[in-house]
C-alpha cells in the first residue's frame, strides 16, 4: 500500500479507508513509514479533513497501538470527564468526589498542563503526599474500594498519538478537528469508561475561540463516542474570562476545596453540577437533569462531596489535613497587588491575557516535561460586570521570583477593560451536545 497515494488522495479531498488508516499507523508505529511521509499527510487531513468514518477508524487505530483499561470487573457503569483546557479550570477537583459521593464510579486518567491551561495532576502534586503515579493494579483497586481514583496517563495507551502530537505540534497541524477529536477520545476510549461527559471550553482561553468550531468538535467527540459504544455527552462552556477566581494550582486546591465546603465561586459550582447531572443520568442514577442537580447540590451542602474528597486524598496517600489547614500546601515567597486604572464597570477580563500572565508567574509551562511552579498565581477580586473604583484592588500576583512578579503584572494589567455602562450578563454553558441530536 502505497504512502504516496493515501497522500495524495487525502490532499485532493477523498476519503481514506480503514485499511489505508490502520496502514497508515501501524506502519508509523514500527519505523516502515518516515516522519517525513506523515507530517505531509497531516497536513493534508489538516487541510481537507475527515469525514466521521474516517475519525473513528483513526481513533480506533490509535487505541489499538497500546495498552487498554478493561474495568469489566467494576460494578456499574464507569464514567470519566474531560475537559479541552482553560483559565481556572479546577473543576475536575469539584465534580468527580461529587459524583463519587452520588455513588458514580470515577476512572480518570489525567495529563499535566500545557502553555495556559492547566492540569489536574499539577493540581493534586500540590497535595503533601498524594500519589498520581499509580499502578495499573493500584488504580483498579482504588476505583473499586472507594469509587474514584485519578492517576497520571500512562505512555503505554495510545503511544500513536503521542507520536502524531508530536509532529503535529512541529508542523502546526494542532488545531485540525479530526485530529484533536481523536486524539482526545481514544485516551478515553483506552482508559475504558462507559459513560463520558466533555467540558468543550469556547472563548478567547479556550483551545477552540469560537462557537462553531467548538460545535464541530464537540459534534465530532460525541460521534466517535456513540460509535464506540460509549454514551458520550459534551456542553459548551464560556472561557471568556477565567473560572473562579482563582488561577495557579495551589490557589485552585484551595479554591476547590472551598467549593466543596459550600461557599465556593457560584460558576465553578454551576459547571460542576451541570457536568455531574449528565454523569448521574447516564450513570442511570437519576432519572433526570434536574432531579440530579437537586442530589448533587444536597451533597455539596451535607458535607458528603468533601467528605468523598478527603477519602480520595488519603487513599492516594495525600494528607488529608491540608483540606483544613491550606498553609500545609504551602506559600509562594512574593505576593504583589494589580490595582484599577480607571473607574467604571469591568466589560473585559481575557482569560488568555489571565492565563499568560500566570504561565510568566511559573505556574504553566511552554513545553511538555518542563518543571512548574506549584504555588504561583493568581487571585482575582473583580470579574466583568463588577464595578470598580479607580486604585481598587483587582487581583493579587503570587509566585517565588520579583522579576516574574513584574512581568506578569504587565502582562494581566491589559486583560481588563472599563465601560460606563454595566455589560450584559453572559451564559456560562452555552450548548449541550449529545450523538443523538447531532
Amino acid at each position: 500500500m502505497s504512502m504516496v497515494e493515501m497522500i495524495h488522495k487525502k490532499r485532493d479531498g477523498s476519503a481514506l479507508s480503514q485499511t489505508e488508516i490502520q496502514h497508515f499507523i501501524a506502519g508509523y508505529m514500527v519505523g516502515e513509514i518516515p516522519d517525513y511521509q506523515v507530517s505531509a499527510l497531516l497536513m493534508a487531513i489538516y487541510f481537507s479533513g475527515m469525514n466521521r468514518e474516517e475519525t473513528v477508524t483513526l481513533t480506533e487505530a490509535l487505541v489499538a497501538s497500546g495498552e487498554t483499561l478493561d474495568l469489566s470487573m467494576l460494578a456499574g457503569i464507569v464514567a470519566d470527564k474531560h475537559s479541552t483546557g482553560g483559565v481556572g479550570d479546577k473543576i475536575s477537583l469539584v465534580l468527580l468526589p461529587l459524583v463519587a459521593a452520588a455513588g458514580v464510579t470515577i476512572a480518570k486518567m489525567s495529563g499535566r498542563g500545557l502553555g495556559h491551561t492547566g492540569g489536574t495532576i499539577d493540581k493534586l502534586s500540590c497535595i503533601p503526599g498524594f500519589r498520581t503515579d499509580l499502578t495499573r493494579t493500584e488504580f483498579l483497586a482504588q476505583v473499586r474500594d472507594v469509587g474514584i481514583a485519578i492517576t497520571g496517563q500512562t505512555p503505554q495507551m495510545t503511544p500513536a498519538d503521542g507520536l502524531l502530537y508530536a509532529l503535529r505540534d512541529v508542523t502546526a497541524t494542532v488545531d485540525s478537528i479530526p485530529l484533536i477529536a481523536s486524539s482526545i477520545m481514544s485516551k478515553k476510549i483506552a482508559s475504558g469508561a462507559q459513560n463520558i461527559v466533555l467540558d468543550v471550553k469556547v472563548g478567547s482561553g479556550a483551545f477552540m475561540r469560537d462557537l462553531a468550531s467548538a460545535r464541530e468538535l464537540a459534534q465530532m467527540m460525541t460521534s466517535i463516542g456513540a460509535a464506540l459504544g460509549r454514551k458520550t455527552v459534551a456542553l459548551l462552556s464560556a472561557m471568556e474570562q477565567p473560572l473562579g477566581f482563582a488561577i495557579g494550582n495551589h490557589v485552585e486546591v484551595i479554591e476547590a476545596i472551598e467549593t466543596l465546603q459550600g461557599y465556593g465561586p457560584a460558576d465553578v459550582k454551576a459547571l460542576s453540577l451541570a457536568l455531574g447531572a449528565e454523569l448521574l443520568v447516564n450513570s442511570k442514577l437519576a432519572p433526570s437533569l434536574a432531579q440530579a442537580e437537586e442530589i448533587l447540590s444536597a451533597l455539596l451542602n451535607d458535607g458528603s462531596a468533601l467528605a468523598m474528597f478527603r477519602r480520595f486524598v488519603a487513599a492516594q496517600g495525600g494528607d488529608t489535613t491540608a483540606v483544613d489547614t491550606p498553609a500545609k500546601l504551602g506559600t509562594p515567597r512574593n505576593r504583589g497587588e494589580l490595582r484599577a486604572v480607571a473607574g467604571g464597570f469591568l466589560c473585559e477580563l481575557d482569560a488568555l491575557k489571565v492565563g499568560q500572565a500566570a504561565v510568566l508567574l511559573g505556574a504553566g509551562r511552554e513545553q511538555k516535561g518542563a518543571e512548574i511552579d506549584l504555588l504561583a498565581g493568581i487571585i482575582l477580586h473583580k470579574k466583568i460586570g463588577d464595578f470598580v473604583a479607580a486604585g481598587e484592588l483587582l487581583a493579587e500576583i503570587f509566585c517565588n521570583s520579583d522579576e516574574k512578579l513584574a512581568l506578569a503584572t504587565t502582562q494581566l494589567s491589559s486583560a481588563y477593560g472599563y465601560s460606563e455602562q454595566q455589560p450584559p450578563t453572559s451564559p456560562l454553558i452555552l450548548e449541550r451536545i449529545e450523538a443523538e441530536n447531532i
